[in-house]
């Protein structure tokens, strides 16, 4: 059994990171497996090693230490690329021409039971004419794929059964980096990932990597979607709430032991107050028990 927890090191980890990175590294060792660090670093621009550094020490403060060196997806593109080929000569494979502009007008409109965000086909169906007109003006092309109404049931250990259909996901951006949706199949598959533990926020996408997982011949890992750590506000928890990070909270006067405790009570696996280490809440585990509802924070706690 082997699981994995995937940030961006695109800033610190805040407390609904830490919450979910918890959740992974418990449901792995409560059945005795292996834990990785994967960073999703494809965009450069926004990643940075110090980042990562960062992140790792965080986790590292709470005692959650992976098994093996930290995978980058950053180093991974000849990966991604060869799965883009495998996908090309299955006749899945073709360009779209649009701005993210367009892209983003076009998702807003209804899409059925496709994904948010979905993408309706725009491109798929250009000419020959149409094609090499967008492309002899130097407009550059993202690759997406190319669906065929597929549709998937997802039992989820969290989340429970999910059915949702399959848009024409993007395998690789107009700038030529490899799209999260790709990699992260990718990725998977090579580090023999079994058990897939990441907030609810993706859970919509989860058919668009089973249809990946099925073209390309890879196995499909357990998913376990859990819900998102929410500000006062009711808004996804982000950085700019307050004391939310490891920092914020240590210049406060509240260290990691006393973190790890308020995330174990956020899960019902201690009483508020109670300081509890990590061997202790492997014991109490149980992914069945997992709440179905967001942590909301109240004001105070910032």
């Amino acid at each position: 059994m082997r699981g994995r927890f995937a940030p961006s090191p695109t800033g610190a980890l805040h407390l609904g990171n830490l919450r979910t990175a918890l959740l992974s590294w418990l449901q792995v060792r409560s059945l005795g497996g292996q834990w990785w660090v994967r960073m999703e670093d494809l965009d450069l621009l926004t990643a940075s090693r110090q980042h990562e550094r960062d992140q790792l020490a965080s986790l590292a403060a709470l005692g959650l230490v992976c098994d093996g060196e930290v995978v980058r997806q950053s180093e991974r593109f000849d990966l991604y690329r060869d799965a883009i080929r495998t996908l090309a000569a299955q006749g899945r494979v073709y360009e779209c021409f649009c701005t993210r502009r367009e892209i983003r007008e076009a998702a807003q409109a209804p899409h059925g039971e496709l994904p948010d965000g979905a993408y309706p086909g725009t491109c798929r169906h250009l000419s020959v004419v149409e094609r090499r007109a967008r492309l002899d003006t130097g407009r550059p092309a993202a690759l997406r794929l190319r669906g065929d109404g597929e549709r998937f049931v997802i039992d989820d250990l969290v989340a429970g059964r999910f059915e949702g259909g399959v848009d024409d996901v993007v395998l690789q951006r107009a700038d030529g980096v490899p799209a999260y949706n790709l990699a992260v199949v990718v990725d998977d598959a090579a580090q023999g990932i079994t058990h897939v533990l990441r907030g609810d926020d993706l859970l919509s996408s989860t058919p668009r990597q089973r249809l990946l997982q099925q073209l390309l011949g890879l196995a499909t890992p357990v998913y376990a979607h859990v819900p998102l750590v929410l500000a006062p506000d009711g808004a996804r928890l982000a950085k700019r709430h307050g004391a939310v990070t490891l920092a914020d909270l240590a210049a406060r006067g509240v260290g990691p032991s006393d973190v790890l405790a308020r995330l174990a009570a956020s899960l019902a696996l201690c009483v508020p107050g109670e300081l509890v280490d990590l061997d202790e809440l492997v014991r109490r585990f149980r992914i069945d028990a997992v709440a179905r509802s967001p942590w909301q924070l109240l004001s105070a706690e910032l």
